[in-house]
């Protein structure tokens, strides 16, 4: 049975990401590749990933080629850095389904890139983000809400169950070999 993963922030063939989150590669095409490694070691052809933005900063031919090698049907909630190009460059670029708003999923979970501004006790959803990365006045997990960013993740897709009950982020200290 297909699987449902989510993740954020992949930044493929960003150097500068590499400093900025502590990234555990030397260089841009080592992380390219661990990233891609990393996605393809849990994910199957047949599972979805939905990817809550900022896929990477590269051209459109090396977006499909990194894009192209990851398994699974892939699903994009644009971010702030894919918002220079259209749904359907993102569609051309091997994204299945592409959306340039947040998407509510099976009635209750808000998949979005940014973190939502404001929401009470009381929200009938549960909101998944990216965009914030490792920054630590967000949490991993709460009642609410979860943010995706794939340093919170140890540079995996998560399965959506794992990020909603909060048991994705258990070994987020834990560093794989890459």
């Amino acid at each position: 049975m297909p699987d449902t993963y989510i993740c954020a922030d992949l930044h493929f063939n960003h150097k500068n990401i590499i400093a900025y989150e502590n990234r555990p590669w030397p260089d841009r095409e080592a992380m390219n590749q661990g990233l891609i490694a990393n996605w393809n070691a849990v994910v199957k052809p047949e599972d979805t990933v939905f990817v809550l933005g900022d896929v990477g900063f590269c051209s459109i031919a090396k977006a499909k080629e990194l894009v192209g090698q990851l398994n699974g049907h892939k699903v994009l909630i644009m971010g702030n850095h894919d918002r220079d190009r259209s749904v359907k460059t993102w569609q051309e670029i091997g994204f299945e389904i592409v959306s340039p708003w947040p998407i509510v999923y099976n009635e209750y979970i808000v998949m979005m890139h940014e973190p939502p501004t404001y929401f009470n006790e009381a929200t009938p959803y549960f909101y998944i983000y990216g965009h914030v990365h490792g920054c630590p006045d967000y949490q991993d997990h709460t009642e609410h809400s979860a943010c995706v960013s794939v340093e919170r993740l140890n540079y995996f897709p998560a399965k959506l169950e794992y990020v909603i009950n909060g048991t994705a982020y258990a070994h987020r200290q834990i560093r794989k070999e890459l």
